[in-house]
């Protein structure tokens, strides 16, 4: 099993920015993959950034340009750096993780979540 834990996050006026933080912990090998997803209320989960097995990030075409995911070389680290925030960026934001091998910026169902963190933009 693999436990994921959140921080950061949020609220800011629009145009600010947030860094969302994310340690896997547990049954944790160079197979796992960890990405961020988003919920808004009524609508939903959507993936907003994720990195491939060699650390190659993709992101939803509304983020790209502003925000960034890294791990900044820390192992089953994930950072979600969100600049340029916009009210429609108003969200309860997930780490996750699973196999690198089906992990992809859409929801497959995924094995592993972070308990979530929201994020609001006014």
């Amino acid at each position: 099993h693999v436990q994921l834990v959140e921080s950061g996050g949020g609220s800011v006026q629009a145009g600010g920015s947030l860094r969302l933080s994310c340690v896997a912990s547990g049954r944790v090998d160079s197979s796992l993959c960890m990405g961020w997803f988003r919920q808004r209320p009524g609508e939903k989960r959507e993936g907003v950034a994720i990195q491939n097995a060699d650390g190659t990030p993709t992101y939803h075409d509304s983020v790209k340009g502003r925000f960034e995911i890294s791990n900044r070389n820390a192992k089953y680290t994930a950072y979600l750096q969100m600049n340029s925030l916009k009210p429609e960026d108003t969200a309860m934001y997930y780490c996750v993780a699973d196999n690198c091998l089906y992990f992809e910026l859409k929801d497959r169902g995924y094995a592993y979540w972070g308990q979530g963190t929201q994020v609001t933009v006014s």
